[in-house]
């Protein structure tokens, strides 16, 4: 579909916006948060029911979309749809990874195949999307890659190697590019959200061989936080930003006592990764082909009853330049009274 079709004008308003792993989860989610915003949107993942039920949300606020069900571990095809969505929707201006598989497993259940499939998709499907973008974004010198991270990054848990391995190769190689562009003083820009546990369906679909269903660690909080999140990054572009006290504590508790929390981990987080329910252990799961192709699971997991949708920490963060002022403001106008008080005196 030709650009003149579609409506792309050279002094549009709207954002093009690319968000991967976009037909369910934080993905679901980041999508109506852009499109509320008035973004133009791709969305990219395998599900084709998850695809086609977050197309019509975004629709519905108005917003432009491409739908591209792709698996996002294939680089050539990613770098295709890249080509794709700059032909039909116009010039890339925000890219959202997103798109993350995992198995829960002891390190020594799980196999090669597993690490393998879990690095190609939640790693290197990050430095696809990352390439794609970055193709287009340093020829305009302008554009925003959000990077959606994990407390995982800093801080690995027992029963997630391959999950945590990839987040933690995520920020470094972050890390990496950041310099780069700083050297080359480029206006592009990356940034990295840290995120807390989540109430996504993919603790319904992970590939596990717990004994009972998985749940992600308490406390746990509604996708829509960590879509506000990616929005509001997407826009201030800070380096990194960490959502939640709980991911806070995992961050920064992990540079002063790693050893001590490792046994704490050792002790409590095999059952605190679980429910009281039992699973089958042949149960489907969405490693090597989606579940939502047939059936959209929506933005939501399984504990919604148990899910917080606010922070106190995350709003203080989006406030924060407000409250320094406001602080420096009583610092400023105690000082004043009491050099008042003085002269008085």
């Amino acid at each position: 579909m030709a650009n003149e079709e579609l409506g792309v004008e050279s002094g549009r308003s709207r954002r093009i916006v690319v968000v991967t792993g976009a037909s369910a989860g934080v993905g679901r989610a980041v999508v109506r948060a852009f499109a509320e915003q008035g973004a133009d949107l791709a969305l990219i993942a395998r599900g084709r029911a998850g695809l086609d039920a977050a197309r019509q949300e975004a629709e519905a606020a108005g917003s432009r979309v491409l739908v591209i069900p792709l698996d996002i571990a294939d680089s050539e095809a990613v770098e295709a749809e890249a080509a794709q969505v700059e032909s039909e929707l116009g010039p890339i201006d925000v890219w959202v990874n997103n798109a993350m598989t995992s198995v829960f497993s002891p390190v020594k259940e799980t196999t090669a195949d597993e690490f393998r499939r879990v690095t190609e998709v939640t790693y290197l499907g990050y430095v696809h999307g990352t390439l794609s973008a970055l193709r287009r974004m340093l020829p305009r010198d302008q554009g925003t890659i959000v990077q959606v991270g994990s407390a995982l990054a800093y801080r690995a848990i027992p029963l997630q190697a391959a999950y945590c391995g990839a987040k933690h190769a995520i920020e470094g190689f972050t890390e990496s590019l950041r310099c780069e562009l700083l050297h080359d003083k480029s206006n592009v820009r990356v940034t990295m959200v840290q995120m807390p546990a989540l109430n996504t369906p993919q603790f319904g679909w992970v590939r596990s061989r717990l004994p009972n269903f998985p749940q992600p660690v308490p406390p746990i909080f509604q996708p829509e936080l960590a879509a506000e999140a990616v929005l509001w990054a997407s826009e201030r572009t800070p380096r990194e930003v960490v959502v939640g006290g709980s991911a806070l504590q995992a961050v920064y508790g992990n540079r002063v006592t790693p050893g001590l929390i490792d046994r704490f981990l050792a002790r409590t987080n095999f059952e605190a990764q679980q429910t009281d329910r039992p699973v089958a252990a042949d149960r489907p799961d969405n490693l090597w082909a989606p579940l939502d192709d047939l059936e959209d699971m929506g933005a939501h997991g399984a504990f919604d009853e148990r899910a917080k949708g606010s922070s106190p920490l995350w709003w203080a963060r989006r406030r924060l330049r407000l409250l320094i002022a406001v602080a420096l403001g009583a610092v400023g106008g105690a000082g004043a009274g009491l050099a008042a008080r003085r002269a008085k005196g």
